[in-house]
């Protein structure tokens, strides 16, 4: 696992959870990989929790441990059919937002560790998972940016909004 990369993931996941928790960020802007994500994966996550509300709220996240295990086992079951694009990318990162909203509505004492615990899990599944995929389809600036920048259209999200919701069924 190349180190800067991994870091890089990191801070684009501590970006987003940070954007997610409505916490402007510390030092500099945000790059523009940063500002696409976020607007792409709040969206998608917005659509996710209007759409499975219902669903959402029979998970039970009460620590990081309790959301790093579903975590795991949601991107498990969401990528256990080997298809990797930049739209079940975001839902990644979307996915680790709604885990952190989780974490605040149950009381979890929600600290600089839990958002750097959270979004290291999810940079790991990342670089453990995909981070070949994203470095042969243009890698972040080259592919994800291009994909979505402004003026682009956007991948249909129903078809991860499905996909994500027969995932939580595996859940219950």
């Amino acid at each position: 696992m190349d180190d800067y990369e991994f870091h890089y993931v990191h801070m684009l996941a501590r970006d987003y959870l940070k954007h997610v928790q409505q916490t402007p960020p510390l030092g500099s802007c945000l790059n523009k990989t940063s500002q696409i994500l976020q607007k792409v994966a709040f969206s998608v996550q917005q659509e996710v929790e209007k759409d499975m509300e219902t669903c959402l709220s029979t998970l039970d996240i009460v620590s990081v441990e309790s959301a790093r295990r579903i975590f795991n086992s949601v991107m498990k079951k969401e990528f256990e059919d080997g298809v990797i694009n930049w739209g079940r990318i975001v839902t990644i990162f979307a996915f680790g937002g709604i885990l952190i909203k989780k974490l605040l509505r149950h009381r979890a004492p929600l600290t600089m560790g839990t958002q750097e615990e959270i979004s290291h899990f999810i940079a790991e599944f990342i670089m453990n998972n995909i981070a070949e995929w994203i470095r042969q389809n243009g890698g972040w600036e080259n592919g994800f940016v291009k994909n979505f920048e402004p003026n682009t259209v956007w991948p249909n999200f129903t078809d991860i909004s499905t996909k994500i919701w027969g995932i939580f069924s595996f859940l219950k």
